[in-house]
């Protein structure tokens, strides 16, 4: 046996550590991007549902009222309130000229982190009320 046999010791060489440190690094900083961009898209589809749960909130609105009351009272645009970001609402209008029918479009728009974001939604919708102003009279 020699001196060099004797004096090595079992075990890694800084350079296998090195190495075996930059790999680690590597798939940890991948794991946190893919995390990152996951919550990111997460943020954004969240968004999306809030929007299209505002508009089925003000289609239910305008088919409860009657497209032509909604028409009439004139206001086809605003904001929905108590939510963040701010989502701004429009409505157009147009008579299809059967039966009563109107193609209703409702856009909903937000910015977020300086970036527009917008859904469109189009519909048909009967000229007739949900909402009845008739009283009934009974006898007694």
């Amino acid at each position: 046996m020699t001196v060099r046999e004797k004096t090595r010791k079992h075990g890694f060489t800084l350079i296998e550590t090195i190495v075996s440190s930059v790999i680690l690094c590597g798939a940890v900083l991948t794991v946190g991007a893919i995390s990152t961009r996951s919550l990111t898209g997460t943020t954004i589809n969240r968004r999306y549902e809030t929007a299209l749960a505002l508009i089925d909130k003000q289609l239910s609105l305008i088919d409860y009222l009657g497209i032509e009351e909604f028409i009439d009272m004139g206001q086809t645009e605003g904001d929905f309130e108590g939510y963040e970001p701010v989502y701004h609402w429009k409505v157009t209008t147009s008579y299809e000229e059967i039966d009563s029918l109107y193609l209703v479009t409702i856009t909903v728009t937000w910015v977020e982190n300086n970036r527009p974001y917008s859904i469109t939604v189009d519909t048909m919708l009967n000229g007739e009320s949900l909402y009845s102003n008739t009283s009934t009279t009974g006898t007694q």
